[in-house]
Order: structure tokens, then sequence, then C-alpha cells
């Protein structure tokens, strides 16, 4: 059963909390961030990009920026920024774009259940991003960045945040530069932490919506502390990560489309024709097309736009992996006709997450690419699927938004 604990959360004090939040790291780069933070010392982008405070050209995995996260991050408590809650607490955490909210709890979650499979992975992790984080974990000695975590919906803990939401203000309460609203709860009772926890005692499972290799970077260095400390009892901070949880039903996944730089070799009437044998094609022309039911695509070609609707047989249904529409498209298209065996590598594609637009699809194909594929979005309940059989999903095949804002709640290790 699932472990989620309260925690003392560092976090910004009222007045300075829409100036402390800040994307996630890895939405941007350095000159990108860097900009974002102009006119605001407070950003939290100093602590999770610590490189833009660093002259440039400065290696990104160098020690130096490791130890200017660490100062950056002691600076908001010394400098009275950022403030440690005296007791444990859980953190109602909403968010609403687009009028559409979600609304999670932030706490702790246990590397044991990571290590179990308890928490549940569907993505494969590359080493040399895990070492990033790992070596930023260290050096801050805390937790910076939240893991977004999914469950499947329960009454009872939702009864529980819809009325700590109804009878109690919000401690923070703003809108970002790109119009998400950002609301924040802390949860003061004691009575109703333990209910939570006790609550979540009963959850088979937690499965990783985003933030893998933060999650991965997380739990090894907890195990490098255990390492340190072999009388550890297993209550140390250092053997929880922070994480933000929401039921499934809260969240929605949106599309994660295809750009492609050539047809390997083919005519258009060629790829037309390859197309034809494993997809039925009807011509919409304009405006462009978006998916409305599984296994359904749009592809943009010659500046006309088609829906493709899969075949008997293109897939395996039984196949959980198999049956996702990105490897549909992967085994019978992209593979196959264009000669893109590995996605992860290859140079001649791209993918551009469904906030975009299919404006971005346009863009892209008469600049620097010849053909766009748009997708219907993979579904939560795939998702699970597939992390629940132990299997994994093929590269980009979930975006999530709103992102999770970093720097409202910091976990420390000690």
């Amino acid at each position: 059963m699932a472990v989620f604990r309260p925690f003392k959360a560092v976090r910004p004090k009222d007045e300075f909390a829409a100036k402390v939040a800040a994307l996630p790291y890895d939405v941007m780069n350095s000159p990108e961030a860097a900009e974002m933070v102009k006119g605001n010392p407070y950003s939290f982008l100093h602590v999770d990009k610590a490189e833009i405070d660093l002259p440039a050209g400065t290696d990104l995995y160098s020690e130096q920026v490791y130890l200017k996260a660490s100062e950056n991050l002691k600076a908001l408590e010394s400098d009275g920024i950022c403030k440690q809650d005296e007791e444990p607490k859980f953190y109602i955490y909403k968010q609403v774009m687009n009028g559409r909210a979600q609304v999670g709890l932030t706490g702790c979650v246990s590397i044991d259940d990571y290590i179990n499979n308890i928490i549940k992975k569907h993505e494969l992790t590359r080493a040399d991003k895990e070492a990033d984080r790992i070596n930023h974990v260290d050096y801050c000695d805390a937790n910076t960045g939240p893991i977004f975590l999914a469950y499947r919906p329960n009454s009872e803990i939702a009864a529980i945040i819809s009325t700590y939401m109804a009878e109690n203000k919000p401690c923070y309460d703003f809108v970002t530069d790109d119009g998400i609203g950002n609301t924040v709860w802390v949860i003061d009772s004691a009575e109703i932490n333990a209910k939570i926890s006790a609550l979540f005692d009963k959850v088979d499972y937690l499965y990783i919506a985003d933030g893998h290799h933060r999650a991965a970077s997380a739990v090894k260095v907890g195990l490098k502390r255990r390492e340190a400390n072999p009388d550890y009892t297993g209550e140390e901070e250092f053997n929880y990560f922070l994480a933000v949880l929401f039921s499934c039903d809260e969240l929605e996944i949106m599309d994660y489309n295809r750009v492609i730089k050539d047809l390997n070799g083919n005519t258009e009437e060629e790829f037309k024709n390859k197309i034809a044998e494993k997809f039925d094609i009807e011509k919409i022309g304009s405006p462009a097309y978006k998916p409305e039911a599984l296994h359904t695509f749009g592809m943009l070609l010659g500046g006309e736009w088609y829906k493709l609707t899969a075949k008997a047989g293109t897939y395996d249904a039984d196949d959980v992996v198999a049956a996702l529409d990105v490897s549909i498209l992967q085994n019978n298209v992209i593979s196959p006709i264009l000669g893109i065996d590995d996605p992860r590598t290859d140079k001649r594609i791209d993918f551009v997450g469904g906030i975009r637009g299919l404006s971005e699809l346009e863009k892209r194909a008469s600049t620097d690419m010849c053909l766009a594929f748009s997708m219907y979005p993979t579904s939560l309940e795939e998702l699970m699927a597939i992390a629940d059989a132990g299997k994994i999903m093929p590269p980009k095949s979930t975006w999530f938004e709103p992102k999770l804002l970093s720097g409202l709640f910091i976990h420390k290790l000690k």
C-alpha cells in the first residue's frame, strides 16, 4: 500500500510566492531561463538552473553549478523569502488552465515504494539526466521539484480536499504570466493530515505521470544516504521524496504530435499509396484536422490535411503498448515507410506538444519539415494499464499541462 506523509515544507512567505514560483527546470534552456528571471532575484530558476548566475559558457554539469544552486537555495531562507513550517503538513495545490481545474495533494512518498513498484513507471530514464538531478538534490540537500503522480479516484480523499478548500482560505492565490491560476491551501489540522495518510495506506498503487528522472534521482540520493548512514531507521527525510498526487480523473493528457523532415525518397503519391495499405485516407483540405477518436490521425502533406483511420490488423488490441496510437503510427508508417526506427535519436523527426496547437504543425511542415501528424491524446487509463503491465511507453507519448511549478514546496532531506 502507498506511503504518503506530511512534511515540513520550506516555502515562500505569502507575499513572495508568485515571484519565487517558476516553471520546472526541464522546459526551457539556459538562455531562456536567464531571460525569464530578469528583474526577479527571487525566481526559483536561480536554484533549479543556477548556471544563469555564473559566467557564460560554464559547464552545465560542473560542481560550480550545483554549489551555486545550494547557495541560492540557502539564501532564500536566510534572506527571509522562504521559511520552513514548524510541523509536518499536507498542502492542497490547485491549478486552473483555460477554465479546467486540477487539484492535488503535496506531500512525501517513499523511496521503498518506488523500488518495490508501488510507485509505477512507464518511461525509461537516461543516465546523464539522472546524474544531473542526483547532484542537484545531493548538493542542495533537498528535493526542489515535485514529482507529478496519479492515483485511481478515491471518494473519501476527494471529499476531504473539497471540504477543506471550501472552509479555509488559501495561503497563495496568483496567476502566472502564461495565464495559469495557482492556489495553495496549507492543511493545518494534524487530525486531517493523519486521516489523509491513513486513506493512502489503502491505495494500491501510485503512477508517475511526469518526472521520471527526478523520481529516479531522488531515490538514488536516498539510497546513497542510507549507505552513508547504515543505522538509519527509515524515518529520516532522505527516505522520502517530494510529490504532488492527483486523482487521475483530475488530469488531462494533451496530444503529442510528430513532424518529419522528408518522405524517405518517396514522392507524395507513392507515400500516400503506401499509407493506404494500412489506413483509410480521407482528404480534409482545411482547416487543420484534430483527431476525435482513438486510432485516427491527422496528416499534413503538401499543404493539405488528411484524416487517417487505422485498418483492422494494423495493431494487436491485446497488447497495451502496440495498441497505442503512437505505436500504430510508428510501427506502420514512421519506421517501415519513413525509415525512422529510433525516434529518440533520429534527427529527421521532431515532436510538438499539443499546447502549441496545430498551427505549429502547419508552420513546421512549411519550413524545416515536410510532413506532420496530429495525434489523439493518450489517456490516463492507457498510461496506467501499461504501468500495471510493467511495460514502457514509446517516447513522446504524453504531454501534461499545466506544469507543476517549482519553488512553492521544498523538501529538506534532513
